[in-house]
Formats: C-alpha cells, sequence, structure tokens
C-alpha cells in the first residue's frame, strides 16, 4: 500500500481510527490496539480514537501472536473478545453494537457477522476458544479457531456491506473510497 495501512484516510480519519471508533461505538471496553515496535503515529491515532495500546515486540509470526498479547492483557473474567483487522475501516459501531448484543444473549463459542452469504469482521470469540488460541502449537491461527468451530457459531446477519469490506490492495482501497477513480 506504500504506507502503513494504518494511517490510511478512510474519509477523514485513519483506517485504525475508523475501526476503533467502529468497536468503542459498539460497545466494546476496553479496545486494544497491538502495534510493532516504532509505529508511534498509529499508536497516537488508536489512543487518540479511545483505545488502549500494546506493542508486539515479534510481529513477524502473524496476526495471532497480536491476540494473545491482548489475551494476556484482558486476563479471566472477560466475556469475549472482538477482533477486528485494520483493513475493515467501514464496519459500523451500530453493525458491532447488533453483534456484541447478539453474542451476549447467546451461548455460543463464537459470533461473526454476515452480509448475504459472506462472513465478516469483526470475529467475537469466546473463553471456551481462549485456550485454543493460546496454545503455542496452533497452526493457521485464529482462522483456524474460527473454521474449527463454525458449525457452532452465531451468524448474525447484518446489512453493513462494511463487515465484508476487506482492503489488501491500492485496488480495493481505491473502490472503497474513490469509486469514480482516483484523486
Amino acid at each position: 500500500m506504500g504506507r502503513p495501512k494504518a494511517l490510511l484516510d478512510a474519509g477523514g480519519r485513519s483506517f485504525v481510527s475508523a475501526v476503533v471508533g467502529a468497536l468503542v461505538g459498539g460497545g466494546c471496553d476496553p479496545v486494544l490496539v497491538v502495534v510493532a515496535p516504532g509505529q508511534d503515529e498509529v499508536a497516537r491515532k488508536a489512543e487518540a480514537a479511545g483505545a488502549a495500546i500494546l506493542t508486539n515486540p515479534d510481529p513477524g509470526e502473524g496476526p495471532i501472536t497480536s491476540l494473545r498479547l491482548a489475551l494476556a492483557r484482558l486476563g479471566e473474567g472477560v466475556l469475549g473478545v472482538a477482533f477486528c483487522p485494520v483493513d475493515h475501516p467501514l464496519v459500523k459501531a451500530d453493525t458491532v453494537a447488533r453483534l456484541v448484543d447478539a453474542f451476549r444473549e447467546s451461548q455460543a463459542p463464537l459470533a461473526l457477522p454476515m452480509v448475504a452469504d459472506k462472513r465478516g469482521h469483526p470475529v467475537i470469540l469466546g473463553p471456551t476458544l481462549f485456550p485454543e488460541l493460546e496454545d503455542a502449537g496452533l497452526e493457521g491461527g485464529a482462522r483456524a479457531v474460527v473454521h474449527r468451530h463454525l458449525g457452532e457459531a452465531l451468524l448474525v446477519s447484518v446489512s453493513d456491506p462494511g463487515a465484508v469490506t476487506d482492503i489488501d490492495t491500492p485496488e480495493d482501497y481505491r473502490a472503497a473510497f474513490y469509486p469514480g477513480g482516483a484523486p
């Protein structure tokens, strides 16, 4: 993308600010953002949006190491963890709130938003799955755990295309924010 995705403009605010805003506005508390060493600007923007910052000293092993840091910080008694990658800046706070409410009312080990037949983010993982996520031998990261438990998942139908809009490439970015052509 040419620069950190977290700092890209998402319609007047950064990707990280948009994701944190959706999580905070949707009722997640606390909201933790995990950054790599030296990502001071990302950390500043995340804090300004309402997040607490954790630094992952070894981000090279993938997102699971960041999720494990967050789980360790949260400790016992947490009802669940809503995980949303920074490349989903269009998800709405209402979607997060609906997902959180549905998860709280269910006995499901995880909850995912569904737009038509497509699964999206954030994914809420319940404490019964934490031991699997924390397993040092886990291959495939959190995605493997989600797929292993899809049959037990609460799939929450939402009408928010932002829940399934994953911005990974410059083309994805232009399509999401400049559909009439890049500025």
